[in-house]
């Protein structure tokens, strides 16, 4: 999500190609966005986070919120993968994904994603970096 706010940012017009192209609903985990908005905040300024925040009501982008009994999927795979470490926030990615039958992560973590084995694939397709 930085990336698609950020100009400067060296996926940017990767992550634009991607948000704009036709590829079926984009779901972005709660926890994501939160992240993004702290760090537009804190790199791009306020003003730039209000408009992210408020642009969220009219994109293409589907907010999910992280369901209760997920919560314990999300530490399991922190607790698996703490010598990466994942962190809580790309493990509810991996946990939404695996909830929602997803396959391809829109990231520029390779780091990460590379190496987390979801529970319904032998990995996750990186579109972003491929």
């Amino acid at each position: 999500m930085f990336a698609l706010v950020d100009e400067a940012d060296s996926f940017h017009h990767r992550a634009l190609a991607l948000f704009r192209a036709d590829t079926g609903p984009l779901l972005v985990p709660s926890l994501v966005v939160g992240e993004t908005a702290y760090l537009v905040g804190k790199v791009l300024g306020p003003r730039v986070e209000a408009l992210l925040l408020a642009d969220l009501a009219t994109s293409d982008l589907t907010v999910v919120d992280v369901p209760l009994g997920e919560w314990v999927r999300i530490g399991e795979l922190v607790a698996r993968y703490a010598d990466l470490p994942l962190g809580t926030v790309d493990a509810s990615v991996v946990a939404a994904a695996e909830r929602l039958g997803v396959t391809a992560i829109a990231t520029t973590d390779r780091r990460h994603f590379s190496v987390v084995r979801p529970a319904h694939g032998e990995a996750f397709e990186l579109p972003l970096l491929d």
